[in-house]
């Protein structure tokens, strides 16, 4: 006697084969999936102050001078650790352009829960930080011996503020090295990470970082050069791309920037 299977019609087959898949897409549509669902953070200007009304950027034991317009470091903002999203929720911010779907271990690489993922993220910041002193005060050479540099910056981590902080302790201190704003008077947003030497990373997340920077006031952007591609991806309207491979470059397209009132010979992605 043939098996049930033999005896059945091929629709009933293609059924009865069906069935284990639907199966399999229901569980997935309510099993929690590892991903992280990321989303526009704050752009903080480094060249003013932090949520308890200090400067940003202190610095004492050379001469300063007054600034304008602004620097913003920019963030992303992802749901934590711990949460694992459903397959709805995945796509719906998959077909979003102000949401990004992420794997968790490429947000969180060092894996473990919201405590860990918190002190790693210090731990960068920190490093971050130190290095934007480093990079800062080596190319400002005589014009920042004896600076003592103080940051403050609560809540955010990570090391993808470090080219802003350096820019926004040049001008401090020394400003476009002609008596004027580095910034040109402009709302210059961006980021980056430094190393002492002043080389600038690639950080993730730019295209979300540029939508959150564009919403609070920003009209340049600057960006590791090797991520211009990514940064082009969904470019807000008014937005300026302006990539960057070191300090240097960072340093000459702002002044240039000043010079021409935003229109000037700058490198664009």
């Amino acid at each position: 006697m043939l098996p049930l299977y033999s005896r059945l019609s091929r629709n009933s087959r293609l059924t009865v084969l069906a069935l284990p898949v639907v199966a399999l897409l229901g569980v997935a549509a309510f099993a929690p999936l590892p991903f992280a669902v990321a989303q526009p953070g704050s752009a903080t200007d480094v060249l003013g102050k932090d949520k308890e009304g200090r400067p940003v950027i202190s610095v004492s034991g050379v001469p300063t001078r007054p600034t304008t317009g602004k620097l913003r470091m920019t963030t992303i903002v992802a749901t934590g650790p711990t949460i694992d999203h459903r397959i709805g929720e995945l796509a719906d911010a998959w077909f979003r352009d102000d949401r990004a779907v992420m794997r968790h271990d490429v947000v969180y690489p060092t894996g473990g829960g919201d405590k860990e993922v918190s002190e790693y993220n210090q731990g960068e910041m920190v490093k971050s930080q130190n290095a934007a002193v480093s990079a800062a005060l080596g190319y400002l050479g005589d014009k920042g011996k004896g600076a003592k540099v103080d940051l403050h910056l609560a809540d955010i981590g990570g090391p993808s503020a470090g080219l802003l902080f350096t820019l926004g302790i040049i001008d401090k201190i020394d400003g476009n090295g002609a008596g004027g704003d580095l910034t040109g008077g402009l709302d210059i947003a961006g980021t980056g990470t430094i190393d002492e030497d002043g080389t600038v990373g690639q950080v993730g997340g730019v295209p979300l970082k540029i939508k959150g920077a564009r919403a609070d006031g920003a009209t340049v952007f600057l960006v590791p050069k090797s991520e211009c591609a990514q940064a082009k991806s969904g470019l807000p309207d008014g937005m300026r791309l302006v990539p960057v491979s070191n300090l240097t470059d960072a340093v000459s397209a702002l002044t240039e920037l000043g010079k021409k009132g935003g229109g000037g010979k700058v490198p664009s992605c």
